[in-house]
């Protein structure tokens, strides 16, 4: 098969660690060809299908010079077998316009996982109100006051951004409010930006889990990671500590139940947060921690990816 992957530029990979890099590996080696290219490299121009200027690369299975790249050519995305959206957040303007380029070039024939209507109907804060039942207390609002009141409610809370990524732009405010106006204003801009606000979970303490859904079936393991020193995030861009663990009944719960809605959506992979037994995002954008989970436990879910995106190929033809 030709698989094609838009993502970031691969100049700037981190491949010990990249799930990006550790599917095109399976990929490769099990016979299939790869391609890449950028968001910014997709175009349409009148009457014709959607194309990308890409370049065919071939892993050389170096730590440097990790890929050796043909001269770019254009391609229509139709004449893939695949195309994988692989772009890492913010989901921002150009991202919205980029599944759009992309849902036309499902009408050309394409083959585009994550589905492009399904990328741009779950932004990955929001989604999780879907599911009450796996949540714990949450609001969205641009209302400081409605944040005031959430927060004299519950006490301690988690106020956070719908736009950011990494634990990016989160604030913990404990029972006695300190700087709860100053947050308010730096993340709702005087209302004219949502916020979501969370009762605080002390769970956090054992980990934020990223469950990975593939194919609408949990991953067997998930990444914990865990805030390290006073840091209240566990994420590892803010220097969370990852470790593997079994999942636990209540993970296969969440991960059987949510992955049954999202699969039939064409949400191939996901990756459910939860802190706890509670669900804090689901990721559908990019979700990684491939290799962080088979590096401690050897279990190979690039493989299983690559295996439920075959048969999604199969099905689809």
């Amino acid at each position: 098969m030709q698989l094609l992957f838009i993502a970031d530029p691969i100049e700037q990979f981190k491949i010990y660690k990249d799930t990006t890099f550790a599917m095109m590996r399976e990929a490769q080696r099990r016979g299939h060809t790869l391609a890449v290219c950028e968001p910014a490299h997709v175009h349409w121009e009148r009457g014709q299908r959607v194309t990308a200027t890409v370049r065919d690369i071939r892993l050389t299975g170096h730590a440097e010079d990790w890929f050796a790249a043909q001269p770019a050519r254009p391609a229509a995305l139709a004449d893939f077998d695949a195309v994988l959206m692989r772009k890492d957040p913010p989901f921002d303007s150009e991202y919205f316009y980029a599944t759009h380029l992309l849902e036309q070039a499902e009408r050309d024939g394409a083959r585009v996982f994550n589905k492009p209507r399904a990328l741009r109907d779950h932004p990955e804060k929001l989604a999780i109100m879907e599911f009450p039942q796996f949540i714990g207390p949450t609001l969205v609002t641009r209302d400081a006051q409605d944040i005031r009141r959430f927060h004299a409610e519950h006490g301690d809370i988690i106020l956070k951004p719908l736009d950011g990524m990494g634990g990016m732009g989160i604030f913990r405010v404990g029972r006695d409010g300190m700087n709860l106006g100053s947050i308010i204003e730096t993340l709702n801009k005087g209302g004219a930006e949502s916020v979501m606000v969370q009762k605080f979970l002390p769970e956090i303490v054992e980990g934020d889990k990223r469950v990975l859904i593939i194919g609408g079936k949990p991953v067997p393991y998930c990444l914990a990671r865990i805030p390290q020193g006073s840091e209240v995030r566990g994420n590892l861009a803010a220097g969370g500590k990852g470790v593997a663990r079994a999942l636990t009944a209540r993970d296969q719960q969440i991960g059987e139940a949510i992955g049954a809605v999202l699969i039939e959506r064409g949400l191939l992979l996901a990756g459910v947060d939860v802190i706890g037994d509670c669900v804090t995002e689901i990721n559908v954008t990019s979700p990684t921690c491939f290799q962080e989970i088979f590096d401690q436990t050897g279990c190979d879910v690039a493989a299983l990816f690559i295996d439920a995106l075959e048969e999604a190929i199969r099905g689809a033809r």
